[in-house]
């Protein structure tokens, strides 16, 4: 799993049939530190995650491992907004007060 912020949403609407229903999410990646940390994804929406929110996601085959993803032609899932992280014993997000 890696971490995310939800940077937008994209819209297609030409895709595969199974594909039909499903919500993409523009992700940028983060750090830790909660900080931007790389490069940018584009995820089938699993959890109902909404722009600005932190999240957890899937890639590669893990991203097929979901109820929703079941064999489906994705490449990249949403399956979870976090709540919160910390490290060492030092909070470093909270949802609501940092985003």
């Amino acid at each position: 799993m890696k971490l995310a912020k939800v940077l937008g949403t994209l819209v297609a609407t030409e895709k595969e049939a199974k594909l039909e229903g499903f919500r993409f999410l523009m992700l940028g990646e983060w750090g830790p530190d909660n900080k931007p940390a790389g490069g940018s994804v584009v995820a089938v929406d699993a959890v109902g995650a909404g722009v600005g929110e932190m999240v957890l996601f899937a890639s590669g085959s893990s991203a097929r491992q979901t109820a929703a993803t079941d064999n489906k032609p994705v490449d990249a899932v949403v399956m979870a907004i976090v709540d919160s992280w910390e490290i060492d014993g030092q909070e470093k997000y909270r949802k609501g007060e940092s985003d």
